[in-house]
């Protein structure tokens, strides 16, 4: 199996190169940008396999502004991005969520800590098996094999977290899933998440769905579950 590429984003020299150094003792290949459009550049060109990114960053485009543009980009919105955020800063956490963050460590980290976060992001991402090939009616279609999700023929521009969310959804064939269940099965036991990060991450996918964005149910005090209805006629 070939070593994991993971892109260190950090302005401090001190803290960039602890970063490397616990990574590479750890047994991946370590990557590391002190700068916003650096950090573009190289995920760009190396596509690394997870993004270790701070908030924190100077030159006019901070972590978030980088997370936005990673997600946004066809060819680095699959890589999974973990936030490094001040002790306590909800805020950037939950504004990081819904920008299409996985996770998020809080600084002080423990190096432990974050070397089991990056490892539980990474099995995470790594594709599934398919319980099933995929999903069609009306306008949406879901190849789970080909990882792809096309509305109305454009493609909905899904992270990783997003497909695996709808993949669970799809294969429960009209149960209901309790928030809980997603953090596990989604996110695994590993991640320290709320249900607030399920939420967070079914805004986003609903939004890009479009206006099957209602084929998601929620299911108040309870969780969510897929139930497509038949697309309206339109009037007679």
């Amino acid at each position: 199996m070939s070593q994991k590429t993971v892109l260190v984003v950090e302005d401090h020299p001190e803290t960039r190169e602890l970063l490397c150094y616990h990574l590479t003792s750890a047994g991946y290949v370590a990557r590391s940008a002190g700068a916003g459009q650096q950090a573009l550049e190289l995920a760009q060109r190396i596509r690394p396999d997870l993004v270790l990114l701070d908030v924190m960053l100077p030159g006019g485009m901070d972590g978030l502004e980088i997370c936005r543009r990673l997600k946004q980009d066809e060819r680095t919105r699959m890589v999974p991005v973990i936030m490094l955020t001040a002790l306590g800063d909800e805020v950037d956490r939950i504004v990081g969520l819904e920008l299409g963050a996985e996770d998020y460590v809080s600084k002080p980290f423990s190096p432990r800590e974050l070397l089991l976060r990056v490892k539980a992001l990474l099995r995470r991402a790594a594709p599934p098996e398919p319980q099933s090939s995929g999903f069609s009616k009306a306008g949406l279609c879901i190849d789970f094999e080909a990882h792809s999700v096309s509305v109305d023929g454009q493609d909905a521009g899904l992270t990783a977290t997003e497909h695996k969310i709808l993949r669970e959804l799809v294969a429960a064939k009209g149960r209901v899933l309790p928030r809980e269940r997603l953090l596990d099965t989604v996110w695994d036991t590993d991640f320290d998440g709320t249900s607030r990060t399920v939420d967070t991450h079914m805004r986003r996918l609903r939004g890009k769905l479009g206006v099957y964005a209602d084929w998601i149910e929620t299911v108040r005090g309870v969780g969510y579950r897929f139930k497509p209805v038949e697309p309206s006629s339109g009037d007679a």
